[in-house]
């Protein structure tokens, strides 16, 4: 006789294997949307995880509770068994995130560089947990995504923006160097020179832009005028070159063209259902495959960007602390203190301070702030 096949029983309580009971923290919300089918039908019992930095006030620039409460939220949804794909994004339509919150950085990290150093081990292990998220990761680009917003941005595997966002570093504007993620991540996806640009430059620029360069899966429309969808009026949305035979795609308009764009986007309405149709279409394309085999596939893709970030990431948590006695103390200092649109130090009075062998103390901080400048 051929014996039935012995057959596991299945056990009377599945383990929960989350860090935590309760991962809710202020600013950042956890949801389960249902999954659908590309023909837009629910699948019972399967869900997307929404992960949203909610801090609308401060462009959802995260505190250090913050990135705690996103840490635990990629954890729980790596281990939700219903769980088909993650979406990370923020709230309203201004950003996805600025980076670390400079109210908090120029108030109570500023001149502490032991306490920053133990923040930067939180940031890492923000980043990690996206890195290491057992679930495909999307970045729904709401809004800006400059700095450490940029960075978290980059650590997940699709990007999807709305073309009115705006992307890039700040870090050697405001005191800091990029090295939470943007110099391990952007040689890898757009190139070595690419990254010089944005990481030395700091030069915001625009998400048809971010297309061109690879840093995007896709991008749509969010500016309506008149029931209409149209794209950015602010750049170049069709591939054209300037007059030196440079692609200008992406670029930001001037004169004239510029002036029509600010009058069209006066006109207009942000709706970001284009954005919204698109994350789920892509979540969709998720859904119909192997969950073990589109991991394995997406762990494998992310060993790039993961061998950089976990070869730098110690020592850059290490300098970033010691230069909050010096040039992060007077960047975060100036971009809290300053007026909306005087938010940098006196670079050139500092160079020429530096040059003269002055050393880094209070008197010098204060020399170089907004205010002072602005009396000289």
């Amino acid at each position: 006789m051929n014996a039935e096949p012995a057959r596991r029983a299945e056990p009377a309580e599945l383990k929960n294997h989350d860090l935590v009971a309760d991962y809710s923290v202020p600013g950042v919300r956890f949801e389960k949307r249902p999954a659908r089918l590309p023909n837009g039908a629910i699948v019972p019992g399967l869900y997307n995880a929404w992960i949203v930095l909610d801090n609308q006030s401060q462009f959802n620039s995260y505190t250090t509770d913050m990135a705690k409460g996103v840490i635990h939220a990629f954890r729980a949804a790596s281990n939700a068994r219903d769980v088909n794909a993650v979406v990370f994004t923020g709230a309203g339509d201004k950003a996805f995130c600025t980076g670390g919150n400079t109210k908090e950085y120029a108030e109570y990290y500023a001149g502490n560089p032991q306490e920053y150093r133990q923040y930067m081990r939180v940031f890492n292990d923000m980043v990690s947990a996206i890195l290491a998220c057992d679930k495909p990761v999307i970045c729904r680009v709401n809004g800006m995504r400059i700095g450490g917003g940029q960075e978290i941005g980059m650590a997940c595997d699709f990007s999807v923006a709305q073309d009115l966002a705006r992307f890039g570093q700040a870090g050697p504007k405001h005191g800091s160097a990029p090295i939470g993620g943007a110099t391990d991540f952007l040689p890898v996806i757009v190139g070595s020179e690419r990254a010089m640009i944005a990481c030395v430059l700091c030069e915001p620029f625009s998400a048809h832009k971010a297309l061109n360069w690879g840093l995007l899966t896709a991008v749509v429309p969010a500016l309506k005028v008149d029931g209409k969808f149209v794209a950015n009026p602010l750049v170049e949305t069709q591939f054209v070159v300037d007059e030196y035979g440079r692609p200008a795609y992406g670029e930001a308009k001037t004169g004239a063209a510029l002036a029509e764009g600010k009058a069209l986007m006066a006109r207009g309405t942000i709706d970001l259902s284009l954005l919204d149709a698109k994350i789920e279409e892509l979540c969709a394309k998720l859904l119909l495959t192997f969950p073990d085999c589109t991991t394995k596939t997406i762990e494998e893709l992310r060993k790039p960007k993961l061998e950089a970030w976990n070869r730098n990431k110690e020592d850059a948590r290490a300098w970033l602390a010691l230069n909050m006695m010096t040039e992060a103390r007077a960047g975060f200092r100036a971009f809290n203190e300053g007026t909306k649109d005087d938010r940098e130090i006196d670079f050139v009075g500092l160079r020429q301070a530096l040059a003269k062998g002055t050393p880094w103390t209070d008197r010098l901080t204060e020399s170089v702030m907004p205010k002072n400048r602005a009396r000289a």
